[in-house]
């Protein structure tokens, strides 16, 4: 089993590469691979509704967003982490996220649907609740069970090892690392055990305006 723990920070080893590092350590631990997916420094534009995922699959920018996708369907788990920037997610992750989301949505693959997933918001005072709710509305609307842990799912800090002294963040972290294994191998017994999955009515979609 293996889970992808996406930074996105432009700082590779920041303060959320610091969190997802503390996951990462305790997932590694509990027997889980793990990835640690670094969205970069590079431009990512927000989706432009140009329908090209509903159609291949994919989007049309060739960039992070679809490297993400195509190692996102053998994964088992995920864990999203931002910074916070004047009070919400990053602008890139942001992106990052609505086209990735959105082009599984649109071309009906479905790869984050009943993968377990975590949210994770890393600021120096400020705002993290905000990003952890924003965040967490991504997978609540994809049918990914959502991992919680002990407290929301935040480290305070400015600096890397400001956040190491963060010392009930990193607990955060750890359990959370803990719960997620505990649910993956619960899925997998519940799996090997010929537990089916839930049946998947034909989607209905509604509006407010009427003629």
């Amino acid at each position: 089993m293996e889970v992808i723990l996406v930074n996105g920070s432009p700082h590779a080893s920041g303060c959320t590469y610091t969190a997802l590092e503390e996951i990462s350590k305790t997932l590694i631990g509990e027997k889980i691979n793990t990835q640690i997916f670094q969205i970069g420094t590079k431009p990512l534009s927000g989706c432009i509704a140009c329908g090209n995922c509903r159609k291949t699959g994919h989007c049309t920018f060739s960039d992070r967003v679809n490297e993400f996708l195509d190692i996102a369907k053998d994964a088992d788990g995920f864990v999203f982490g931002s910074p916070v920037h004047y009070g919400s997610a990053g602008g890139a992750i942001t992106s990052f996220m609505d086209r990735a989301f959105y082009t599984d949505r649109s071309f009906g693959s479905r790869i984050f649907r009943l993968k377990p997933a975590a949210c994770v918001a890393s600021a120096r005072r400020a705002g993290t609740t905000a990003t952890f709710d924003q965040l967490n509305r991504y997978i609540t609307l994809s049918e990914m069970p959502v991992i919680s842990s002990r407290y929301w799912n935040i480290v305070y800090g400015s600096t890397p090892d400001e956040v190491k002294q963060d010392l009930e963040g990193l607990q955060t972290m750890r359990t959370l690392g803990r719960n997620m294994a505990w649910f993956l191998k619960c899925k997998e017994a519940g799996i090997n055990a010929g537990v089916p999955f839930p049946k998947q009515e034909e989607r209905i979609f509604t509006n407010f305006i009427r003629p």
